[in-house]
């Protein structure tokens, strides 16, 4: 049986400028090698960085980078990397490309901004961003910008939604705090992702939404992927962990609003049974051992994402 997968966050560009390795094979959490068991199969790679006073603390070796330069390196990293693999790879602006990769066993590649920091704030470099086949974008990575304030979204960053809105880029609202949260949810015309975000009710964690969050992102038709890092899970997490934080949305209403967000190459440790994206597999055959019907199953691990991406990402 084939199993779909279309994963909404991973952070493997940041990896792999920083460890030097490739897309096809390594040693992070995800690789092509391993992410082509899965069929159909598509991937939405994080562009991201820390800021500069933060990553000399965690990542000594980069000290000196700027973020902006990392950002463009790894851009070009991953550019590079989808034209040099195009044989199992494509980067996709629509579902329409994605279907196309698919039919011919080719992966599907979408990409994001994790931070908006990353491109200045500036609206002129979001169009410039889109036209490089950016498709997501989060507003701020956990820290106040141009865009986000302690109190919502500043002047500039309303501006930032209705723009996203207009060239079809997805907007993501994990990592904002919950009075930029709603500030999006009142002013967007499309539906939003939670991209890597689990439920709040079972893991008290900021990242984390509430049960009236992601209530929020169903009227709107958007999804939440489920996050692997522990963190977001909860205490020694397992497998069966991972599966009562898709129960739980599921208890909200959530069937056709939940996808898989792993988190993959941005975590320090992942629950028991699973180290990287082949074992993702145990969650959907976990599911379907639950009795879960297959198309509902489907739905969390390739069709709910994929329909909000055809939805609002239609250029």
């Amino acid at each position: 049986m084939n199993i779909p997968l279309f994963d909404a966050h991973c952070d493997t560009a940041f990896q792999m400028v920083l460890k030097g390795y490739g897309l096809f094979e390594n040693t992070g959490h995800t690789d092509l090698r391993r992410g082509l068991k899965y069929s159909p199969y598509a991937q939405f790679f994080a562009l991201f960085a820390m800021d500069e006073a933060e990553m000399p603390k965690r990542f000594p070796h980069i000290s000196g980078i700027k973020v902006g330069d990392l950002f463009e390196l790894e851009l070009k990293t991953l550019l590079f990397e989808f034209e040099n693999l195009r044989d199992c790879i494509t980067l996709c602006k629509t579902a329409r490309d994605a279907q196309n990769a698919a039919a011919s066993g080719r992966a599907a590649a979408f990409l994001s901004i994790e931070g908006a920091e990353l491109i200045g704030c500036k609206i002129d470099k979001l169009y410039e961003m889109k036209s490089c086949g950016v498709s997501s974008l989060t507003l701020s990575w956990n820290k106040p910008n141009a865009l986000v304030s302690d109190t919502g979204l500043t002047a500039l960053g309303r501006e930032f939604v209705r723009c996203c809105n207009e060239l079809s880029i997805l907007i993501d609202v994990s990592h904002l705090g919950e009075k930029a949260f709603w500030d999006v949810m009142d002013l967007t015309a499309s539906p939003v992702i939670a991209s890597h975000s689990n439920s709040r009710a079972l893991c008290e964690h900021s990242r984390n939404l509430t049960d009236e969050q992601f209530r929020a992102i169903c009227e709107l038709g958007g999804v939440a992927g489920i996050n692997l890092y522990t963190e977001f899970l909860g205490e020694n997490p397992t497998v069966d962990t991972v599966i009562s934080h898709i129960e739980h949305f599921l208890s909200l209403g959530g069937e056709r609003n939940i996808a898989i967000g792993t988190d993959f190459d941005g975590c320090d440790s992942l629950p028991e049974g699973i180290s990287g994206i082949e074992d993702i597999e145990a969650v959907y055959n976990e599911l379907l051992r639950r009795d879960y019907p297959l198309d509902l199953v489907n739905g969390i691990f390739y069709d709910n994402l994929m329909r909000v991406v055809g939805e609002v990402c239609v250029t």
